[in-house]
């Protein structure tokens, strides 16, 4: 068994030697060939710095609607979790007659563990969700 183990080894060794005897020499110099497998082209990444380094212009302040319509309107709308509904003045009203500086408060810092911290706007400034409060509380009144 060793026998052929052995003389498949030698086998194989003869065939890898032929196959690389018969691969061809690459043609040229090195710098030759160097030239033809260098890229064509290449990136320009001044375009990138320059935008990188303008400063970005400040975003507008989004609506009351806007961040209702985009954070508040599942639960609000279908009123999930005992949220009072968009509109709802009975709902509101208790809330309501606890003044706008504890809705607000409710609104940064969520409500009995079932309304998010800033009902999940992480980047609305304290002005948008006051603007949000007033939006629903005025649909209510």
């Amino acid at each position: 068994m060793t026998f052929f183990r052995s003389a498949r080894l030698t086998i194989f060794a003869f065939a890898a030697l032929g196959l690389a005897a018969c691969a061809p020499e690459p043609q040229g110099t090195r710098t030759e060939i160097a030239q033809r497998i260098a890229p064509v082209g290449g990136v320009d990444s001044s375009a990138v710095e320059m935008v990188a380094a303008a400063p970005a212009a400040p975003a507008a302040p989004r609506s009351g609607e806007a961040v209702y319509s985009t954070y508040c309107v599942a639960c609000h709308m279908s009123g999930a979790a005992g949220a009072p509904k968009y509109g709802d003045a009975v709902a509101w009203a208790p809330r309501i007659a606890k003044g706008k500086d504890a809705l607000y408060e409710s609104t940064y810092n969520g409500l009995n563990g079932v309304m998010p911290a800033r009902g999940t706007c992480m980047d609305c400034s304290d002005e948008e969700l006051q603007a949000t409060v007033d939006y629903m509380v005025a649909a209510a009144e």
